[in-house]
């Protein structure tokens, strides 16, 4: 099979911020870029950016990090499946050796099982270094099952990936267990900022959290999610850093957060499926990699840092556009005047 000639298709990009960023894992200005069609999205994030620099900044907490893979393997009866699910949880030690062996960077740091009939799914979870780690994750989860049928005859072969991954749907186990880095991006703002940059105050915004966000999305049947558009800030910032753009699936299942304190608004982003990397496939594209060492996200730091940098910038990125967005709804008419000003210009 050839392929056609390449071909660039370009996908117009601007720099926003510098987002002012607190916390353990980065505390300093940076800028970032969103690859983006949907114009009004520059200026929307921008005005969240410019937001953090006249308060304290937006702290970035990695809660957990790990990428996963799932086996799925077929017994003669759901008996027979969970003896030997007993024995191989057992043998953790063995199975963290095998994963080690397959890269410098992958550790073996969890394992979870559902049973379904006379199928054994296996849910491999693993840090990975820098990189975001689906190929990482899946070569040992292939070194494992190999193994896995030469100790375990009773067990079959079903497949390499058995969907409770879960890679590139929308499903409830990544918001529980996590898939990829867990971040938790806060803000705290004062009552006269929110006033004059976003031109709302914080009861409103708690108030449209709850009503947007929390009931509507509960009644849009929305999966382990309550946000009002972190896909948006995803897929712009996934595709100017060379991120694989299909995760945002996974990732833009989040949730807002917010409390109206004595003088001021609370607003936080939780977003248990980032799936980021420096290294590793598209990362080599020259402008992913311009991008990414201007972000700082290819310096000399120890293993694993640099992903959890380029994770907490994507974080802050949406808590940016988000907090824009809510603000704007919280005006009736300002968000369609807004875009019909900006997309038909």
């Amino acid at each position: 099979m050839k392929y056609s000639e390449q071909y660039r298709t370009p996908v117009p990009t601007r720099w926003i911020g510098p987002i002012r960023l607190i916390g353990d894992v980065i505390s300093e200005e940076v800028s970032v870029p969103l690859a983006t069609y949907e114009t009004p999205l520059w200026p929307s994030t921008a005005r969240g950016a410019r937001v953090s620099q006249h308060c304290d900044g937006v702290r970035c907490t990695i809660v957990d990090e790990r990428m996963s893979r799932s086996i799925s393997l077929r017994a003669s009866s759901a008996q027979v499946a969970n003896e030997a699910w007993q024995s191989i949880a057992a043998r953790e030690d063995e199975l963290r050796a095998i994963v080690s062996s397959t890269s410098r960077f992958t550790r073996l740091v969890g394992l979870n099982k559902r049973i379904i009939g006379n199928l054994l799914y296996v849910r491999f979870e693993c840090t990975t270094g820098d990189a975001a780690g689906h190929n990482m994750v899946t070569t040992a989860a292939d070194k494992l099952q190999t193994w896995i049928l030469q100790q375990y005859p009773q067990l079959q072969y079903s497949s390499i990936s058995g969907n409770y991954c879960t890679d590139k749907k929308a499903s409830a186990v990544n918001s529980i267990l996590g898939r990829g880095k867990h971040v938790v991006a806060e803000m705290e703002i004062p009552r006269d900022i929110c006033r004059r940059l976003l031109r709302t105050t914080p009861e409103s915004m708690v108030n449209i959290n709850t009503e947007k966000n929390l009931i509507g999305g509960s009644i849009a049947g929305s999966i382990c999610s309550a946000n009002a558009h972190f896909a948006n800030m995803l897929l712009g910032f996934y595709l100017a850093t060379g991120q694989d753009a299909a995760n945002i699936i996974e990732g833009s299942q989040g949730i807002v957060h917010t409390e109206n304190r004595d003088h001021s608004l609370y607003f936080s982003c939780s977003l248990p499926n980032l799936i980021v990397g420096s290294v590793g496939s598209g990362k080599s594209n020259e402008v992913a990699s311009e991008a990414l060492q201007k972000m700082g996200c290819m310096d000399e730091r120890p293993a694993g840092d640099n992903g959890r940098r380029l994770a907490a910038l994507c974080a802050a990125t949406v808590l940016c556009g988000e907090l824009s967005l809510l603000a704007s709804q919280t005006n009736p008419g300002e968000l369609m005047r807004t875009h019909l000003v900006m997309e038909r210009s």
